[in-house]
């Protein structure tokens, strides 16, 4: 059987997204044994001062003696008492021929005349220029700085909320281990050693991969280098053995990418190929590698589809390949989503699976909705059921005579073209034309709809939302107390249109 070729229905998914206008380029600039110069002595000088010493440049300060403040004094002073200096002190202020053979210059300016002096004398002498506070006169910028050397993360709101960037900077120090700086540095010692024994592509990142969940997850122990070391050896020794890849099948939740498990984002940057279902959305796409080749697989009802043996065979094509494949779908894998025939066609294969479960779209409904569907007033179990066969028709063999009480919470996948049908079924075996009812279309995406109704509504509602976008249907007590209206999005009440 020959494998598929990604469908071209959607182009912008298939390909990364270009990079949005940025305010400005962050680099990260070596200053390493470099000269510097800096005029001004305030206490502001003094830090910037601190942040190229920080970085091992040689900062020459030109301000007199008497304008120095208590700060950079004793900065100053500091650093005199070592063997190599790392300020140097020019008891003057600044004039054009400093800035020869100078890295970087920085002014501590009070006027806009000398800021702007400043900065041409340090323009036509070709040194990068920062006049501090002063953004006029600025070719760079200096961000909010977290310090986990060699590990550095700068965040600049480009001068608009220096506030708000050190908020940022305070949420991402509690996130990053202790152990993160110890860690870098072993990144650092061993990285000549495994680019020695691991080519680059997929040995190298399964190396890498597995070097970072030790970091996130334990301190480095003594000894860890020549483990890790280890670790390559053996890595590169099963490569020339056995050049199989992996499958992964994650499930990308209903469309907010914030819904997704940390280990589905991990699963993202670690694929060499994703193939997508069509319901899955752009911001969870972006979120993957961005060297990761993607192929559209979607499946709905009415358009171009790709076969599930074709799918199959795909995944094995590239796995024998030697590819980390991910089959990323909507929702949750193991629901409605055809997994168990992708799994037994990999395992029949001899391909290593793994599966990372996702938000699935009944409950992603209930939250939207502020439902509870196990509500113990209203609800004692809770039935997910799929509203159409392969036929495109509701299934035979549904018991509707216990998929008729209302105390069961019955959530339908994929009915929205039964809708009527489903009413019908239900209300024939004896459940309330009463009995409440919700449908979500789109859920947790911008176009997201809604209608909260009655059993008898059902089938009019649904034909006013329309069957372009994948719907649930929610149908029992536990929706009496379903929210009218959340985050203004539309809403389909008895069958009309309200646009908040």
């Amino acid at each position: 059987m020959e494998a598929l070729q990604p469908l071209q229905s959607d182009k912008r998914r298939s390909t990364p997204a270009r990079m949005e206008p940025l305010a400005k380029l962050p680099v990260f600039f070596g200053l390493e044994g470099k000269r510097t110069v800096l005029a001004g002595g305030s206490d502001g000088a003094a830090w910037k001062a601190e942040l190229l010493v920080a970085c091992g440049a040689t900062v020459h300060v030109f301000c007199p003696q008497h304008d120095l403040g208590e700060v950079m004094q004793g900065f100053i002073a500091e650093q005199a008492a070592k063997p190599e200096p790392a300020i140097i002190h020019h008891d003057h202020p600044w004039h054009i021929g400093i800035f020869e053979n100078a890295a970087l210059a920085l002014g501590d300016c009070e006027t806009d005349e000398e800021a702007k002096a400043f900065y041409c004398a340090a323009k036509a002498a070709g040194v990068p220029v920062n006049v501090i506070d002063k953004p006029a006169f600025c070719q760079f910028q200096f961000g909010s700085i977290v310090n986990r050397s060699p590990v550095v993360i700068a965040i600049s709101t480009d001068g608009a909320a220096p506030i708000l960037a050190q908020a940022i900077r305070r949420r991402i120090e509690t996130l990053l281990p202790p152990a993160l700086k110890a860690w870098a540095g072993i990144a650092q010692e061993i990285r000549e050693a495994i680019n020695e024994r691991l080519k680059p592509g997929t040995e190298r990142r399964s190396f890498w991969e597995r070097f970072v969940d030790r970091v996130f997850r334990e301190a480095p122990a003594d000894g860890i280098a020549t483990v890790l070391v280890n670790d390559a050896n053996r890595i590169a020794s099963a490569a020339g053995e056995d050049s199989m890849g992996r499958v992964t099948l994650v499930g990308a939740g209903p469309g907010d990418a914030e819904l997704l498990t940390l280990k589905a984002v991990r699963a993202l940057q670690a694929a060499d190929v994703i193939l997508f279902d069509d319901l899955v959305s752009a911001d969870v796409l972006e979120l993957a590698r961005r060297e990761a080749k993607r192929m559209l697989v979607g499946k709905r009802g009415g358009r171009e589809s790709c076969k599930q043996e074709d799918i199959n065979a795909t995944m094995i094509t590239l796995a024998k390949a030697g590819k980390r494949v991910v089959r990323l779908k909507s929702g949750d894998p193991m629901i409605f989503g055809r997994a168990g025939e992708e799994i037994e066609s990999l395992e029949r294969e001899g391909i290593p699976v793994e599966i990372v479960p996702g938000v699935t779209s009944a409950t992603a409904m209930a939250a939207r909705l502020g439902v509870s569907l196990t509500h113990r007033d209203h609800a004692q179990s809770v039935r997910f059921v799929t509203g159409h066969s392969r036929k495109g028709e509701l299934p035979s063999d549904l018991d509707w005579s216990k998929l008729a009480d209302p105390s069961v919470t019955t959530v339908f996948y994929m009915g929205g073209r039964t809708a009527a049908a489903i009413t019908q079924k239900l209300t024939g075996h004896g459940m309330s034309h009463a009995t409440p009812a919700v449908i979500v279309s789109a859920i947790a995406r911008h176009d997201e709809r809604r209608w909260v109704g009655e059993l008898s509504g059902l089938p009019a509602a649904m034909a006013e939302i329309g069957y372009e976008n994948p719907v649930l249907i929610g149908i029992g007590d536990a929706f009496i107390k379903a929210k009218r209206s959340v985050d203004g999005l539309d809403i389909i009440d008895d069958a009309r249109a309200v646009n908040l």
